[in-house]
């Protein structure tokens, strides 16, 4: 699969707002202590956290629970411990949200924006990814959800998108600007919805959208239709002059929620053209982050991270009978803190907002859905949802071990090309697993693309799962032989110096702008802005370990749980492998061996005298990108020396 295209929104103005489920009064606790306490784990080996958030969530008469980028990890994260909740706690918190959102007399919707695999084994070690993954996050009852690039590589996974995501969702699930090929008549139609208009169940008129950036990597069976065009067709202009009321617009899009390649600008500025006061609420994806931009003083944007690390909460109030058809309470709920912030300094709009970023693990969720009784915290629906993760799970035998990591290797956490990064033992693995026999005496370079590598690998054991956690993509590997020396040997410097026109990153999103698997000990992870903790409120528990720490638009306290920064080290957009080389380290002719969607930068760097009739498999069609690294493992002796008794300690 290709991970093309990219972007960020050259819109600096996306107000991304989060908050963390908590309540005050009889909704929550008042205490700014946290009491650390057990907390259950849901997946067997999960780990707990060791502190969480102290404060309660802003309520607003409008509040969304907002995830994206989820990629498959339903398991949650079984070796972090900031990340530990699996699906099923989040189909609890979630219920328990929209009971309480019923009984505070306020509108509480879940939206998603995409991504729903290529990340983790429960979603990608069936065929098609997602057969078993999807049936537990359709679990959770979300009001509006949107596609992801990553639905759309495959033609299988695509009509799946189809047959099974729109089925399921049906008016819920928006695609405004995907089409796919109809089977039967060859003709194009939308994958899902375009737009959907509906009222809340107090009262809010809402039109919504979902807004895939301009993606050009997609399966030939689909179509994505630019944003620019989108606007100008004529469902769109009529959704924008319909007769019936809109109190606010809410787009959600796989769309950064600010930077160069977004289209939300686009889509505001159709909007506004139309509409010029009614608010515009934005809920992006795709680049890992977490955000909140402002747009203007009645329209912001939220970006909720990635891979089950976040969830991202955005309140407002401010909706009247005299501006809209809200007939919920007013100004907003009773006994529980409310959004008190414009999103500008000189707004003369009514509307506030508030926004907060919270940890995906059992702490938080307790904290923040447990608040009114002193009760257990599941609820039958989460369970069975956790039960069903760890059948399918056993299933899979995604906990099968391959070997037993010696230490912890992260991707940026730590300098390029030192002993705790994660490229120098991947350059190994290259060099020793991707190997033809036939040409094994013929020296090699093996290249490989950094954004190919999504995640770190934490010491302990290494299992079926981590396989695909660590390099979850096929690429195949290509070769052209008997490369003279002087020419193999520039070819990783023009690669990183150039660019390859298909890098494969968080959709061309610069790499600053992505974030990098924080754990709980050191490793690393990239926001927006400067690296500024956010404020720390008193705790009874512990020291703060390293994790999110975010600055946005409305500062730097949107994140539910303090963390201690990460470092983040730039890393190239390709390594390799050397192999076959002697003392030397040279030789006449080199075999160039690269992933097959570098295929065109290669032979442009090469030259003239290559063209793709000297490209063919170095081994075969089925070897590639997510198998080297496993073999590497089984036949490693330093990953092979902790067996059985493989710890992480």
């Amino acid at each position: 699969m290709r991970f093309y295209g990219g972007s960020s929104l050259v819109f600096c103005a996306l107000v991304l707002v989060r908050s963390t489920l908590a309540c005050f009064g009889c909704y929550g606790p008042a205490s700014h202590v946290e009491h650390v306490r057990h907390v259950k784990r849901m997946q067997p080996g999960a780990i707990n956290a060791t502190y969480g958030p102290t404060k309660a969530l802003d309520w607003g008469q409008l509040n969304f629970l907002h995830t994206t980028d989820t990629h498959g990890w339903l398991e949650g994260h079984l070796k972090e411990g900031n990340y530990g909740a699996d699906w099923g706690d989040f189909v609890t918190f979630s219920t328990r949200f929209q009971h309480q959102a019923g009984n505070m007399g306020v509108d509480l919707l879940l939206v998603d924006t995409g991504d729903l695999h290529d990340g983790a084994g429960l979603s990608d070690a069936t065929t098609p990814d997602g057969e078993i993954s999807l049936k537990i996050f359709d679990q959770v009852q979300y009001d509006l959800l949107t596609i992801g690039n990553h639905e759309l590589y495959l033609a299988d996974v695509a009509y799946q998108a189809l047959d099974v995501i729109s089925t399921y969702w049906g008016d819920k699930y928006l695609t405004s600007n995907v089409q796919i090929l109809n089977r039967q008549t060859a003709e194009w139609q939308f994958i899902g919805k375009t737009h959907r208009y509906f009222t809340t169940e107090h009262g809010l008129r809402i039109m919504a959208f979902g807004v895939l950036f301009d993606f050009t990597g997609n399966t030939n069976v689909s179509k994505v239709i630019p944003a620019k065009t989108m606007v100008t067709q004529q469902w769109f202009t009529d959704a924008l002059h319909s007769p019936e009321p809109v109190d606010i617009f809410v787009v959600l899009g796989h769309n950064p929620a600010r930077g160069a390649g977004s289209t939300f600008p686009i889509v505001f500025d159709a909007i506004r053209a139309v509409h010029p006061d009614t608010p515009i609420q934005f809920f992006g994806g795709h680049s890992h982050i977490r955000d909140f931009a402002v747009i203007d003083s009645s329209s912001t944007s939220i970006e909720s991270g990635r891979y089950c690390e976040t969830m991202g909460w955005l309140s407002m109030s401010g909706f009247s009978g005299e501006n809209s058809g809200y007939h919920g309470i007013m100004p907003g709920p009773a006994g529980v803190p409310n959004p008190t912030r414009k999103a500008t300094q000189n707004s003369t709009a009514p509307f506030v907002y508030s926004r907060r970023y919270l940890d995906w693990n059992r702490r938080t969720l307790e904290y923040h859905a447990a608040t009114w009784y002193d009760q257990s915290f599941d609820y039958n629906n989460g369970l069975a949802a956790t039960a069903e993760i760890t059948k399918y799970r056993e299933q899979l035998n995604l906990g099968d071990v391959y070997g037993c990591v010696p230490q912890d290797y992260c991707m940026t956490c730590v300098p390029y090309n030192s002993s705790g990064s994660i490229f120098p033992l991947l350059a190994e693995a290259l060099a020793e697993a991707v190997v033809n026999e036939s040409r094994s005496d013929i020296p090699r370079y093996i290249i490989a693309n950094t954004g190919s590598v999504r995640f770190d690998m934490y010491k302990g054991p290494f299992t079926y799962d981590d396989q695909f956690i660590v390099s979850p993509f096929l690429d195949i590997f290509l070769y052209i032989p008997e490369v003279p020396y002087e020419l193999a040997s520039d070819v990783l410097a023009s690669l990183n110096n150039a660019g390859a026109s298909q890098r494969r990153n968080i959709g061309a999103v610069p790499v600053v702008d992505i974030c990098a698997d924080p754990p709980v000990t050191q490793f690393s992870e990239i926001r927006r802005g400067e690296h500024r903790g956010s404020p720390i409120i008193r705790r009874q528990a512990v020291d703060l370990v390293p994790g999110y720490t975010t600055e946005d638009d409305f500062g730097t306290d949107g994140d539910d749980t303090p963390h201690s920064d990460i470092p983040y080290y730039e890393i190239p957009d390709f390594f390799q492998g050397i192999a076959g080389f002697g003392p030397s380290g040279q030789a006449d002719v080199v075999d160039v061996v690269f992933v097959d969607y570098i295929e065109s930068d290669v032979l442009a760097i090469l030259g003239s005298n290559y063209s793709s009739s000297d490209v063919s498999y170095y081994i075969d069609a089925d070897f590639t990108t997510q198998d080297y690294l496993p073999l590497y493992v089984k036949n490693s002796a330093a990953f092979q020396a902790g067996l059985p008794n493989c710890t992480t300690s």
